[in-house]
This record gives C-alpha cells, structure tokens and sequence, in this order.
C-alpha cells in the first residue's frame, strides 16, 4: 500500500524563519514512515513558497511525489469557507483505498483547519488517518517526532448545520428526489440513511409488489458507495426465477468438472457481487437448500462451487426483499429461521400506495418528468384533467393493488398517448374506466384471499353475496384512520338520512356479524 499524505502548506512553520524545523519536510524523512505522494494544498498568494518547499521535500526525500494543490481561501479562519473548500476537495478527490492509504497532516494550517480536517476523517468523506508532527528536542532526535492518531470525534458538533445538510441530500437520493409527505414513509427513509452509511450488516426490506423495493435497494447501494462503505458493483437477482440445481448454479458458481461440458463454467452471482452489494428479491422463493448454503456464505464469506473441492471467498453486502410475512413462512416451513435471525438485523416495511395518499401529486411529477426524458417530449395535463386524476389516485376506494407499479403504468399511458403533449380530462376518464375494469377482474380471487386472511376456513362459510361486500369494507376500513372515518365513509349516503348517527357503532354492529373487531380489521 502506498502512503499518501495530505496537507497544508505551513505559512509560517515551513518557511524556517521561526525555527529550522519545517514541518511538511520533516514528514517525509521519518526513517519509519515512507511518504510516497504529499499533496500540497496552498492558497496562490504562496505559491513561491509552496515551490520552495516542494524542491526541499524531493531532495530530503527523492521517492517522494509532491503535488502542489491551490486552494484559496478569502479568510482561513472562517469555518464556513474553510469546510466547504475542504469538503468540495474530497469529494472530487477519487480516494483509491484498494492501493492508498491517506493521511491528514494536522500540524501546518489554522486551527479552523484542523477542526474542518477532523470532520471529515471522523465522518469519512476523507476515509484517512491523521498525523502530528513535532520539532526535535535535540540533534539526536532527527526530523522529530510523528505520532499516527485515531480519535473518536464525536464530541465535535462545530458545523453540525453542514452534516444535516449532507445527511438531506442523502435522504432526497434514498426517495429518488421526491418530495414525500408521509409521516411513515419518512420516517423509514430517515432510519434507512442512518443503517445503511453506517453498517454493513443485511437489510430486508418487506412490503407489497409494486412498493418500490428494487429501486430502494439500488439507491440504498449508491448511498453505501457515496459513503464508502463499498466498493464493488450491485448485483440483484429476482429469486423467483431460480429453480433447483440451477439456482445453486447462478448463485454459487459451477465448475466444468460439474458438468463435463466446455464452456459451463461460471462464476455465480455471490462472486460478481464482492465488495458490492447482493439484492436477492422475492428471497423467500428460495429453496430451503439455497437458503442454507447462503446463510453459510453470508455469515462467513466462503462456499464452495458446484463441481469444486475449493472454498470461494467472497465477501458482500446483502439486501433482501420480499412481499410475504417471513415469520408467518416460518412458521409454515417454508422459510429456515436461522436465515431469518441473519437478514432481520435490520428490516423497514414500505407501506402500500392506499397508505401514502398525500405523496400521490408528488409521485404524478415524478413520473411526468421520467416521462419527458425517456419520450423525448414535453407532457402535461389540463388543469381539470389533473383534478380529475388527483382526485381518483387519492380516493379511499381506489385500491391500487400493484401500488406504484399500476400508478407508474397509468401515467406513462396517458403521456404516450397526450396529443400534442397535453393530457385530456376525456383521456383520464377513459384511464380511470380502464383500471377500474382491469381491477374489477382481479376482485375475486384478492377478496378471497383478503378474507382467507383474517377468517382462515371460516371464509369458505361466508356466503358468496356478502363477500364483495365485507371485502370492500375491510379494505376502507386498512386505508381510514379510525373507526369513526371508516364509518363515515362506508355511510356516507344513509348517514345524510338519518336524524342521530352513530357510524362507528353501526359499523361495529356489521364487523362482529363475521366475528370481527376493529383492530383485527385495520391491523
């Protein structure tokens, strides 16, 4: 590994007048620490000294490449001016920590400096070690003293402003730049920020189809690039689509001797995926023998190939998805429970489009904008044609069964077929009766399986008239808030008949008729 040491030039230190110990060149002839790269960072006024000192640290140390860096600062001890600079430096740097490792000199530079250095070696956004050095006490001592620090810094708040700010555009990548409002949705994006910069431990992540796990685990990914908590590339596989011998195969990498055939050897998904990521969605599709022998290579980071007498290492990052309770598969026998204890470290449940009404307005420009760029073209609604859809997406009634699947679909419709880019309230309404029919098909069998959730066999005793009906009230019932709202909904027309109402009794009334409460519906 190379060394490679960052710093400033000393303004005062490194010109000599005050002592002849300069420190930026007594660095780099410790006789235990080769310096293989120093960059200079130096603001212009200094660059005849910044030269100077460059030619000193090549003689004293001839295997040692010197890097003038300008960085002017208006005011060095200013801390807004002075972060920002040095933040803006880091980002753009391209730490290579495969070959380098880095090391922040502390010694030259402000006292605002060292603090913003701080910083950004405790917050990662420089992944290096600091080093302080001092002057000689004797001509015995030589170039002086190095001291190689690591320090838990957590008890400096100084630019806690800047933090949060960075901490929001990692929270905007996780919600891929929109502009949510649900309290819940919020929430678990704000906890993910927090898992997923600072442990490398599995993620699951669990919620219907169509709730956005793919592109959640892709931006969780690039988060953990942006952080540096990986290096390699994400690799997702919809488990689904493994089915025995071959699943092995796919994730685990088979050798020709497996085979005898020329040409069969691969290398498996586990292996593309080290010092990556590994999304296994629908995880739970799995075979019980798939899902031991990966338990084995997540929790040691070795397996063995098909066909291969030799452990592979490889060492990942895991994020799963699935759209099943996974404690209810394991209870079936369907899911080991030793996998389970290893991916739930860490699980975030992704509520359904029916539970985040108030993002639909954000989502619809989300996906206008997608639309502009992949058509090529500029798309619109009406005014009364954006009302109408508004007002049908946020509907209690309206089910959205693939959640932002069937929503994203619905939209890039209406712009593939806008005239002259501009989305007609007869376009929605034709939209709005197409869904409502495709849906309209799929009720039976999601309202026996609705029922079969919550009466088990009991809902083979519920006559076929009243199924629909105690379907749809159970489904109103998950999207109110409350009792008292469910019920006003569901009675919204006798209710106006009716000289005292009581809609949450009546509704009560209906529930215990099937055996059911209030909590048991809303769940």
């Amino acid at each position: 590994m190379r060394n490679v040491v960052i710093g400033f030039l000393g303004t005062q230190l490194d010109t000599g007048r005050r002592a002849r110990w300069k420190p930026s060149v007594s660095l780099c002839q410790q006789p235990e620490f080769a310096v293989d790269r120093f960059e200079l960072l130096h603001d212009g006024k200094f660059q005849r000294l910044a030269e100077h000192v460059q030619r000193e640290i090549i003689a004293a140390s001839p295997g040692t490449e010197v890097l003038l860096r300008r960085l002017d600062l208006d005011d060095p001890w200013d801390f807004q001016e002075v972060y920002g600079k040095l933040f803006d430096f880091a980002r753009d740097y391209g730490f290579d920590e495969d070959r380098e490792q880095y090391f922040v000199h502390l010694t030259t530079g402000t006292h605002v400096a060292q603090i913003c250095w701080f910083l950004l070696t405790e917050s990662r956004h420089v992944p290096a070690r600091l080093a302080q050095t001092g002057p000689p006490r004797s001509a015995e001592d030589g170039p002086g003293k190095l001291d190689i620090i690591d320090l838990d810094l957590s008890r400096y708040n100084a630019l806690q402003q800047r933090f949060d700010l960075v901490a929001r555009d990692f929270s905007d990548l996780l919600k891929g730049g929109i502009e949510t409002r649900s309290p819940a949705y919020n929430a678990v994006i704000d906890r993910i920020e927090l898992v997923a910069g600072r442990s490398d431990a599995p993620i699951l992540l669990l919620g219907e189809s169509g709730t956005g796990k793919t592109e959640l685990a892709q931006r969780i990914y690039e988060l953990k690039l942006q952080r540096r908590r990986v290096k390699g590339r994400l690799v997702q596989v919809n488990c689904a689509t493994l089915r025995g011998s071959a699943a092995l195969a796919t994730l685990f990498g088979q050798r020709r001797s497996h085979t005898g055939v020329a040409g069969s050897e691969r290398s498996g998904l586990l292996h593309e995926a080290g010092g990556g990521v590994l999304f296994l969605d629908e995880v739970d599709a799995l075979g019980l023998d798939e899902q031991a022998a990966l338990l084995q290579a997540i929790e040691t980071g070795r397996y063995y190939p098909l066909g291969s007498d030799h452990e592979v290492t490889s060492r990942f990052q895991v994020i799963a998805g699935t759209g099943r309770d996974p404690v209810q598969l394991v209870a079936e026998g369907r899911f080991r429970p030793d996998l389970l204890a290893r991916l739930n470290i860490w699980t975030f449940a992704l509520p359904p489009l029916r539970a985040r009404r108030e993002d639909i307005e954000a989502n619809l420009h989300h996906e206008l904008a997608r639309a502009e760029r992949e058509l090529g073209l500029r798309v619109g609604f009406n005014t009364d044609a954006q009302g109408m859809f508004l007002r049908f997406a946020a509907d209690p009634a309206t089910p959205w069964p693939g959640n932002f699947r069937d929503f994203a679909g619905s939209v890039r419709r209406l712009c593939t077929l806008a005239p002259r880019g501009r989305i007609t309230r007869a376009m929605v309404a034709e939209e709005i009766e197409g869904l409502r029919r495709l849906w309209r098909g799929m009720a039976p069998d999601a309202d026996a399986g609705l029922l079969a959730d919550l009466l088990g066999a009991q809902a083979e005793e519920v006559d076929p008239f009243d199924r629909v009906q105690l379907a749809e009230v159970i489904r109103v019932c998950r999207s109110a808030p409350s009792l008292s709202a469910a019920g006003r909904q569901l009675f919204a027309v006798s209710r106006a008949q009716r000289s005292s109402v009581n809609d949450a009794d009546r509704l009560r009334k209906y529930l215990q008729r099937f055996g059911l409460d209030w909590a048991a519906v809303a769940g």
